[in-house]
């Protein structure tokens, strides 16, 4: 764990859950696993705020607890992970794939799911059937059925999964405690991980009538006090991150080859990669082999390819360069296999390719790329590969040199490692390289949010304002106001702070966005370093 991961993390704590649980999130991130007392201590905070800030990191997973390292009987520890509080980075893109693969309610369930950490799924029907019934037209409601199918076709899909059962601790004082499970539930260490509970659901989403600003604390209040059961009781459910990862790593792979080649190769490999979902494990370098037969059976009717059309973009695929597809064997018409850690491999090299040629021109990108290419060169063979003059090459050579994107190795003739009887070599080492930017890439994104809190926080009366000008033009419209009252309400906004409010919202959605462009390469790079380790 690196300073920038850890201010990273601290920022996201503060920006959504505040400052007291950023200190003791990043006070754990720095000094490792602790008990309650230390941590109080070493905090300065009061108890019931460091209680109820370790309840909050909990609840969304980005901190567990187990018993003790000095044995038996030895206080709870509570540690924090650095990389699910990264995964907050992420929340908006796991909402919109959602969205995209089913529908507004898919969308709710993991926005529901996300803002609570862990909750049953009667709880979560209820109040996403509730939302929907919010937003539809008058005389519409969202029934519970509909919400309980969409819930149970995310399990299904393993983009939902349930929270492993905390083993029981003995009450009596002085008995050994048995230690708390704290690995991510997967279907060999939890059988009904992807289980769906028989719930007695039957009933339609309520329309909120008021629109008061403690309705949602009183309803939650009510959900809290409900006496009526489901049959779920117990059963906590939370999102599945690393299956919404192997979505993004396919998705990313289709884009790439839809970019290198065509449309129909991304459709050939999409097609490969969704029948080899269920046997293929997370960690696997390449997909099972699949033989044309059965990818030509498996093709949409709607894409139309013929039998020899299949064989020839496959073909294709083969031959590219970037190795996306390779051949396996040659039974039922030739087997073939999605290449997914060569396919990552070189996508991120291409990113670091990227970087280069925007930071320091495509004159030093063509020696990047050449180093990559050859793996060890001297200057002056440098110099002649990439047609280079000497004096620019040397120059630019010392540039990558000195910001870590090339390294230098000596070879010599001689113990003495005189520099007139040594070799001296330029390379490229991929992985470090990546590494590199990795960290680079989480001080950009960490820059954004800041910038974004500092935004905020300079402008919060005029949003304080525009919010409380809102809720009262919503609660009017729906008493029925007359026109009249809504525009004098409108006009307590003047013109110069709508002006403001509008350069805000601009400047803030440029950093959002910015912020989901880095992330995009933060998420290749790891999955090309997460890759790399699990296959050496």
């Amino acid at each position: 764990m690196t300073a920038q991961e850890v201010r990273l993390c601290g920022l996201l704590l503060r920006e959504h859950f505040g400052e007291v649980v950023e200190k003791v999130g990043t006070h754990l991130l720095k000094c490792g696993a602790q008990n309650l007392r230390t941590i109080i201590h070493e905090t300065g905070l009061s108890v019931d705020l460091v209680k109820k800030s370790l309840c909050v990191l909990v609840q969304h997973g980005a901190s567990t607890f187990s018993s003790g390292r000095k044995g038996p009987g030895s206080p709870t520890e509570y540690h924090t992970s650095c990389d699910r509080i990264l995964r907050i980075l992420r929340y908006p893109r796991y909402i919109y794939t959602a969205k995209t693969l089913y529908g507004d309610t898919g969308e709710l369930i993991i926005e529901e799911l996300l803002q609570r950490g862990h909750t049953t799924m009667s709880s979560t029907v209820k109040t996403v059937a509730d939302r929907l019934t919010q937003n539809m037209a008058e005389g519409l409601t969202m029934d519970y059925s509909e919400v309980s199918s969409t819930f149970s076709k995310l399990v299904e899909t393993h983009f939902l999964q349930r929270c492993p059962p905390l083993p029981r601790t003995p009450a009596t004082p002085g008995t050994p405690a048995a230690p708390v499970n704290t690995a991510p539930p997967t279907p060999e260490s939890f059988p009904e991980c992807y289980k769906v509970p028989s719930v007695t659901l039957i009933g339609r989403g309520k329309r909120q009538l008021a629109s008061e600003d403690g309705e949602e604390q009183r309803s939650a209040k009510r959900a809290k006090m409900d006496p009526q059961t489901h049959g779920d009781e117990g059963i906590y459910w939370q999102v599945n991150f690393e299956r919404f990862h192997l979505h993004f790593r396919d998705q990313t792979i289709i884009s790439a080859v839809a970019n290198k080649l065509d449309q129909t190769s991304s459709e050939i490999v999409r097609t490969m990669l969704r029948m080899s979902e269920v046997t293929t494990s997370p960690m696997a370098t390449c997909t099972k082999p699949l033989s044309a037969n059965e990818i030509f059976r498996s093709l949409p009717p709607s894409y139309n390819i013929l039998r020899p059309i299949l064989d020839q973009y496959l073909t294709l695929l083969v031959d590219d360069p970037m190795e996306f597809v390779g051949k396996a064997g040659e039974s039922g018409g030739g087997m073939f296999v999605v290449n997914l850690h060569r396919a990552l491999a070189n996508l991120a090299r291409a990113t670091l390719e990227s970087v280069v040629q925007e930071r320091f021109g495509s004159r030093s990108a063509r020696i990047f790329r050449l180093l990559l290419r050859k793996r060890h060169l001297e200057q002056k063979q440098v110099e002649d590969f990439a047609m280079i003059p000497a004096k620019e090459a040397k120059d630019m050579l010392y540039t990558l040199l000195s910001q870590n994107l090339v390294q230098l190795q000596e070879i010599p003739k001689t113990p003495d490692y005189a520099p007139s009887r040594t070799f001296y070599l330029y390379t490229v080492n991929q992985l470090p390289t990546a590494r590199m930017l990795l960290q680079s890439c989480y001080k950009t994104v960490a820059n954004l949010v800041e910038r974004r809190l500092f935004e905020t926080k300079e402008s919060k009366r005029l949003l304080e304002k525009s919010q409380r000008i809102e809720a009262i033009l919503a609660s009017l419209q729906v008493s029925g106001a007359e026109p009249e009252q809504l525009t004098e309400v409108e006009e307590m906004i003047t013109a110069p702070e709508k002006q403001q409010l509008d350069t805000l919202r601009l400047h803030i959605n440029k950093l959002d966005s910015a912020e989901n462009q880095v992330d995009e390469t933060i998420f290749l790079l790891e999955s090309y370093i997460n890759s790399t380790n699990a296959s050496s």
